[in-house]
């Protein structure tokens, strides 16, 4: 027990509905920090999660978490974009250094070395949360990674460049027709491997399975947006819905689509849907290579041609 009154103790099975449910009223988590998403892949990681206590035992908050793949590392999360301490506006300045204090003791005494610590970005939290980052800045926490996002609100959204505007014409000349919550998994899917193969010798983080998986236990924040010419795929998207944030998750498009403008116009049914579903903010994602050192000018340049801004993905280090 720490001045505050805060505890940490490991996260165990019996805990999954009270963890969701207070994911579910929190300030700043979104369905990826859900014990339901976070146990699609749990066969993979060696879960470390903590919940933080008060001094009447009540949650205060929880750290999704699970051991790195170097060794001595513990990681929140290896298995989503950012982990982060998920609370309800009540860890903040120096509970927020003691919680963050107790959860460095756990990991330390467990034999960790280090707490990869992936902050949630700004525009996910419902208030600003930002205890965190100080917490972890006062315990001497190095910042290893900045990705670089484009997003805007949709509220203020800028114009669009006279490029994606000549990709929209072009898409309604080739009668390119886009429909929302597509079930076709598996004709995006291909068009997304091949790309992905041939432009960045890489693979999507899901398999095919995972995504039809995720997608039957969250019907109603994972979407596929598929753009069609002819009754053939060329271009799409998965669209992540949180409370706050439409958030691109892949884009695809085959050469052919590229020619129609058909990713262009997926983008601009994806933004209208984030728009009627009531979302304050649409993410277009990172554009960053060798852990964030190179910035992929020509795609970010594109993300911003929607009339994006940007916003950032911080990881932290902290030496235990």
């Amino acid at each position: 027990m720490f001045e505050s009154g805060v505890t940490v103790k490991g996260f165990e099975p019996s805990d999954a509905g009270t963890w969701d449910e207070f994911i579910a009223t929190s300030i700043n988590g979104t369905f990826l920090h859900s014990r339901r998403f976070l146990s699609y892949h749990a066969d993979r990681f060696h879960d470390l999660s903590l919940l933080v206590l008060d001094s009447r035992g009540r949650i205060v908050g929880v750290l999704p978490a699970a051991a790195g793949s170097e060794a001595g590392v513990v990681d929140s999360h290896p298995g989503i974009t950012y982990g982060g301490l998920v609370h309800q506006g009540k860890l903040v300045g120096d509970l927020a250094i003691s919680a963050l204090g107790g959860i460095a003791t756990h990991f330390h005494n467990l034999g960790y070395k280090m707490l990869r610590y992936r902050a949630i970005p700004r525009p996910y939290c419902r208030e600003f949360a930002d205890d965190d980052s100080y917490a972890l800045f006062r315990m001497n926490a190095r910042r290893t990674r900045v990705d670089l996002a484009a997003g805007f609100e949709l509220a203020r959204r800028k114009s669009s460049s006279h490029g994606r505007l000549h990709d929209l014409k072009e898409a309604a000349k080739h009668n390119v027709e886009v429909e929302i919550r597509s079930s076709a998994w598996s004709e995006f899917w291909a068009l997304l491997e091949e790309l992905l193969a041939s432009r960045y010798q890489t693979r999507p983080v899901h398999s095919l399975t995972e995504i039809t998986l995720l997608a039957q236990l969250f019907p109603d924040e994972i979407e596929l947006v598929l753009a069609r010419v002819a009754g053939v795929v060329v271009a799409g998207s998965v669209l992540f819905h949180t409370s706050r944030v439409t958030h691109t998750q892949y884009l695809a498009s085959s050469p052919i689509g590229r020619e129609m403008g058909a990713l262009s116009k997926v983008t601009e049914i994806a933004i209208e849907r984030a728009s009627a579903l009531g979302r304050a903010w649409f993410s277009i994602g990172t554009s960053n290579e060798d852990a964030g050192k190179v910035l992929n000018a020509g795609l970010y340049q594109w993300k911003l041609s929607f009339g994006s801004g940007s916003f950032v993905h911080e990881i932290f280090e902290l030496p235990l």
